[in-house]
Parts: C-alpha cells; sequence; structure tokens
C-alpha cells in the first residue's frame, strides 16, 4: 500500500488484492482521472500491464487475453466516453462468459450534472451486461476505506470468474484530486494491519469453487435415455476445454454416436482419438435425410454455428439434453428435454462409470455407419469444388492453416464469413491447436484485438482468420501488435466486401446496384498499406504454395498476409 495521498493508498490496496487473487493482466487507455488506478496497477507486481490508446481496442485485447488465459483481466480507463468505447467488448464478455474486470475512473459527485467537462453518466453503463456493479464510492484511507477497496477487490475477482457463470463486473471510481501522486501528510490513518497490508501472500477474502458433477439420479436418467436411443448424435459446440476430448471420445464410442464437431469445440482437430468426428453437418443437413435423423442429441458447448443443422434438427424434434457449465441458456432450438448445469468432465465420467454395458445397439451401428458414409461423399464433394473453382476457395485455406500451425498454436476466426467457411471445410487433422472467436454477439468488430490479446496471455503462435471488412472495422488495432513477442499471422481472406451477404435472401430481392452498395460494400482500401502504416511485414498470397511460403517467412514477429479468395 503506498500511503502517498489518499488516492494512492485505496487504489495500491485494490491492485494489491487482485495480484493476490490472481490477476496477472491489466490493460490501460491513458487519461487524466484514472492515473491513481492506472499507476497502481503499472506498479503492482505480478501484474503487467499493456497500455492502448483506443478504448475499443484495448477491450478487445483483454477479451481475448482473459478467453485464452481463463482468467479475469483488468481494464482501466478515464471518464467520459472512453468507458462508452468499452460496450462492444463488454457485450461480447457477457454472452461468451469470459471474466474481464472493468474500472473506469469518475468525476465525484459534486462534480456530476453541472456541465463539468469529460463527464457522463457511469453508473450502470453497461445495464445487464455484467455480472455485478459497484459504485465504489469516495472514501478516506482509513482502516474501514482501505478494507472496504480491498474486499471490492476480491468481490470482483469472484464475480468476474463465475459467481455462478463468469463474465464482465464493472466498478466506477470516484476520483478527485489530487490525481497524481503529490505527497499529502496525514491523509492515511488507518491503523489496522489488515486494513493497511492485507493478508500475507493471500487476498483479503478467498472464493473456493468446487468442482462437480450431476447428481445421481440426473445421472441415471441421461443413462437411460441414451439406452432407449437407437440414433444418438452428439453436438461438440463452441468451449475452450481441450481436456474433454477423450472423455468426449469414450462416449462416443459408447454410444456408437457421431460428434458433429465446430472447430471451436476443440473436438474436431487434436492428438485424441477423431474417428467419431463429423465435419460436413452444415451440407449434411440440407439432404433432409430421414435415415440420418437422430431421436436423441446430446449437445456439449454452445450451438454449433451451422443454420441448416438448427433448422433440420428443429423439424426432427429428437429428444435432446444439453450439458452447459455456464448457467446460460443456450437453447436455440427451444425443445431441450434437460440442461444438466455441472462440470462436462465430470460429468462424462461418471456416466462412463454408470454404464454397465455398451449404449448402442444394431440400429446404432448402422446409423453410425451411414453417418460415416454421408461424411465421406461430403469431403469428396468439398475437395472436388476446391480444385474446380477459379483462384482460391476460403474453404482450402482455412484447412492449409491448420496444417501449417505448430501443436500448441492458436487460432482466431473472425466471425461472419471466415467463421462458417471454416466450420464448413476444416477437415479433422491431426494437430493440437486451440480455436478461438467471439461467437457470443456474433459482431466482426475488435477481431485483431482480440487475437492479439490471446496471443499475448497464452504465449502460443497465433494465427488471426479475417475477412477484408473485419481487417479494415480493427485495423487501428494493429497498434497493438508492435510490441508482441509472440510469432502472429493476420491472414486477410480479401473477397472484396461482405460475401456472406451472396448467401442471403437480400441477394436476389435487390437491384445490383443496391446491392452493392449497402449489403457487399467493398471497402476499396488496400491490405498492405495499412499493414506498412503499422510498421508490419506484408505479403500477398494467390495460391496455396505462396500462402504456406508467406505463413513461413514472419518468422517470431507479425505479419499481414492478404489472401484474395471466392466468395
Amino acid at each position: 500500500m503506498d500511503p502517498t495521498n489518499t488516492n494512492t493508498a485505496l487504489c495500491t490496496a485494490f491492485a494489491e488484492e487482485l495480484a493476490r487473487s490472481g490477476v496477472r493482466l491489466a490493460v490501460i487507455s491513458p487519461g487524466s482521472r484514472s492515473t491513481p488506478l492506472a499507476l497502481a496497477f503499472h506498479r503492482q507486481e505480478g501484474i503487467e500491464t499493456e497500455i492502448a490508446l483506443d478504448e475499443r481496442s484495448a477491450s478487445f485485447f483483454a477479451l481475448g487475453a482473459a478467453q485464452a488465459s481463463g482468467c479475469p483481466v483488468v481494464l482501466v480507463c478515464t471518464s467520459g466516453t472512453a468507458a462508452a468505447n468499452f460496450h462492444p467488448a463488454v457485450a461480447e464478455a457477457d454472452l461468451s462468459a469470459v471474466p474481464l474486470i472493468i474500472l473506469t475512473a469518475d468525476r465525484p459527485p459534486e462534480l456530476r450534472d453541472i456541465g463539468a467537462g469529460q463527464t457522463i453518466d457511469q453508473i450502470k453503463l453497461y445495464g445487464d451486461a455484467v455480472r455485478w456493479f459497484c459504485e465504489v464510492g469516495s472514501h478516506s484511507a482509513d482502516d474501514a476505506g482501505l478494507l472496504h477497496f480491498r474486499s471490492v477487490a476480491c468481490r470482483a475477482f469472484a464475480a468476474a470468474g463465475g459467481d455462478p457463470r463468469p463474465g464482465p463486473v464493472h466498478l466506477n471510481f470516484p476520483l478527485r484530486d489530487p490525481l497524481s501522486p503529490v505527497r499529502e501528510e496525514g491523509k492515511v490513518t488507518a491503523t489496522r494491519r489488515l486494513a493497511l497490508e492485507g493478508r500475507e501472500n493471500a487476498p483479503l477474502t478467498s472464493i473456493e469453487r468446487v468442482t462437480c458433477g450431476a447428481d445421481r439420479s440426473t445421472v441415471s436418467r441421461i443413462v437411460a435415455m441414451a439406452q432407449g436411443a437407437e440414433r444418438i448424435l452428439i453436438l461438440a459446440g463452441r468451449q475452450g476445454d481441450q481436456g474433454l476430448r477423450q472423455p468426449l471420445a469414450r462416449l462416443a464410442n459408447a454410444c456408437r454416436a457421431p460428434v458433429l464437431a465446430e472447430p471451436t469445440s476443440q473436438f474436431r482437430l487434436g492428438p485424441h482419438d477423431r474417428g467419431a468426428v463429423i465435419t460436413t453437418y452444415e451440407r449434411i443437413a440440407r439432404r433432409r435425410d430421414s435415415a440420418l435423423a437422430p431421436d436423441l442429441v446430446i449437445r456439449l458447448g454452445e450451438f454449433p454455428t451451422s443454420k441448416q443443422l438448427r433448422l433440420w434438427l428443429a423439424e426432427v424434434d429428437p429428444a435432446q439434453i444439453v450439458i452447459d457449465p455456464s448457467y446460460g441458456w443456450h437453447e436455440p432450438v427451444r425443445t431441450a428435454d434437460l440442461i444438466v448445469r455441472c462440470d462436462p468432465a465430470t460429468l462424462l465420467l461418471q456416466i462412463e462409470n454408470t454404464s454397465e454395458q455398451r449404449i448402442d445397439g444394431p440400429a446404432g451401428k448402422q446409423f453410425w455407419n451411414r453417418w460415416m458414409e454421408a461424411e465421406r461423399e461430403e469431403r469428396i464433394s468439398i475437395e472436388d469444388a476446391w480444385s474446380g473453382s477459379d483462384g482460391l476457395n476460403a474453404g482450402e485455406v482455412h484447412a492449409l492453416l491448420a496444417g501449417l500451425q505448430s501443436d500448441g498454436g492458436l487460432v482466431y476466426t473472425a466471425s461472419s464469413l471466415a467463421i462458417r467457411d471454416q466450420e464448413e471445410s476444416l477437415p479433422p487433422i491431426d494437430r493440437d491447436l486451440l480455436f478461438l472467436a467471439n461467437r457470443g454477439a456474433n459482431g466482426i468488430d475488435g477481431l485483431i484485438a482480440s487475437g492479439l490479446g490471446a496471443a499475448s496471455a497464452s504465449g502460443r503462435p497465433t494465427t488471426i482468420v479475417t475477412g477484408d471488412l473485419g481487417f479494415f472495422h480493427d485495423v487501428g488495432s494493429l497498434a497493438l501488435a508492435r510490441d508482441l513477442e509472440v510469432p502472429v499471422r493476420i491472414v486477410v481472406l480479401n473477397n472484396e466486401g461482405g460475401g456472406i451477404f451472396e448467401r442471403l435472401p437480400q441477394r436476389d430481392s435487390m437491384s445490383g446496384e443496391e446491392f452493392e452498395a449497402l449489403m457487399r460494400t467493398p471497402s476499396g482500401l488496400s491490405v498492405e498499406s495499412a499493414a506498412r502504416l503499422y510498421g508490419l511485414d506484408f505479403r500477398r498470397a494467390a495460391t496455396l504454395e505462396a500462402l504456406e511460403s508467406a505463413f513461413g517467412a514472419g518468422g517470431d514477429s507479425v505479419s499481414v498476409i492478404e489472401v484474395p479468395v471466392s466468395g
């Protein structure tokens, strides 16, 4: 605790508690009102600081870092519109259950609503998107004030980390002058050692979370539903736990259940048994083949991106079991029989230990074989389309990029068309990669910053895959790449505008001029010029061979690779 003045004492006590709780990164956007907070985190042992001029870039960088690490990341900004620029990332963190601790400096109460500069209403600025809001208040550096700041820090860490559902927390700090570390004698009047120093090598208040599965009756119900079904499908949607691979593979084999695995499920690629993986379910769902229709669906993670799969399952209406530890309500089909809120790995082990016999029967084996044959047919069809297309196809680019990454790498994929092409085309190869994406609010904003944050926090070699519009939407975040000490490839799939709209009804219901101006919106901007502006290595790759060469040429720095694609 720094006793220089009231602000330094309170803010350093706050930063101490977050460091002792487990925070390792604070992303700070410069400003005057936030000086005591910024200094406290910059000086705090055990916490790294990242400085980002643009608050939107800062917030998405923090989002990506928290998503990759699973640990709450601190965001600091000054008063006024700075805090409003955090809002898109807060919305994504809310829907994706990503832990963020947002600290907004504010004018004290006597300077609000009187026309003072750089002042907006910051009370509950993010509405219901945060797990907890606290107006921290103006306090003296006495025993009560210091213990209040320490306690608020511990509670914020607990709420962000999952109490019960992870997500963003917003703390608003009304700070009075002096904002700089000017010495003021006699301002720290606390006498209790606990208030002045906290606990030695431990937070003031620790939160212990117990990993638990389902109760016995729930496990028995799941097993009974599986044993009573003849055609079981497993849907593996977005979730970040690579430790689920082996237990999920064992369940799939025991049930003879094909696994429709989105890349961000972490199950499609990896060193585990991938014999159950189905990758072409978007195309298979379009068949509306009754022989492939399940009578039971077991889902882990969020529902996959595929629209056709969602529509088909709504038509088929199988029984559904959703295993969701997030305490959210991820049920877009709206007909689930059972939602189980518990640790998935523990539940899978419980099911394995409860099942005294194999769950599948002859009908299940036939169902499995039909799905595997459909997968083979569609993969051949996809590869034939690649070889017959003019220029590069985005799908084959995704497949090559996954193969070029070394084990332990990370792939961060943009929303819109990039994530859909990846979902539809990526084969289940033996590569141990972590796949992340911002699929909570599904916006294209902040992709570069999110990917750079994930790379920084994880230390993993990272590939960021985005379209040209997503790239230019977040082009300012390239400023965060200059000092990054992790190899990052930013691959821009350039189809000259919003290619996803070619797949939507607007394409045929608008004139060509209207569609081009309002939907396709080609930017006419230069990817190369943007990369050069920020001092980054740039290469253009129009063939798979050129892409492989460009990918390997970037070394340990951040580079931008533009890939012209059709569609």
